[in-house]
C-alpha cells in the first residue's frame, strides 16, 4: 500500500498568511463578480421589472461595502487553544534531584 499525500493538522495553529490573504482576495473578487451581476440584472430588468431592477441595483451599489468589511474580517483565532493554561496548585513547578518534584525534597528513600 502506498503513501497518501495527505497532510492532518495536528495542532490549533492558525493557517498561514499566504493562506489568509488568498481566502480573504477570493472572498473579495467573487463578491465583486456577484456585484457585477447585480449591475447587468439591473439593467437588463429596467423595461421589463422595475421593482427587480431596483432591488438588484440596491445590491450593486450596498455590496462593496459588505465585500470590504467580509474580506477584512480578521485572521480567525487558533481554534480550541486556552488563552491560558491553568496549573494545579498542588503540582511542582520545577523538578527536584532525580526527578522528584518539589525542587529540593529528596522524598523518604
Amino acid at each position: 500500500m502506498g503513501k497518501r499525500g495527505e497532510v492532518f493538522r495536528i495542532t490549533g495553529a492558525r493557517s498561514s498568511l499566504s493562506e489568509d490573504v488568498r481566502g480573504r482576495q477570493r472572498r473579495y473578487v467573487i463578491s465583486m463578480l456577484v456585484r457585477t451581476l447585480c449591475v447587468l440584472l439591473a439593467v437588463v430588468l429596467w423595461d421589463v421589472q422595475r421593482y427587480l431592477a431596483f432591488a438588484a441595483l440596491a445590491g450593486g451599489v450596498l455590496l462593496p461595502y459588505f465585500a470590504v468589511l467580509i474580506a477584512n474580517a480578521g485572521r480567525e483565532r487558533a481554534p480550541g487553544l486556552p488563552s491560558t493554561f491553568a496549573v494545579p496548585a498542588d503540582t511542582p513547578l520545577m523538578l527536584g534531584p532525580g526527578g522528584t518534584g518539589g525542587g529540593g525534597d529528596r522524598g523518604a528513600a
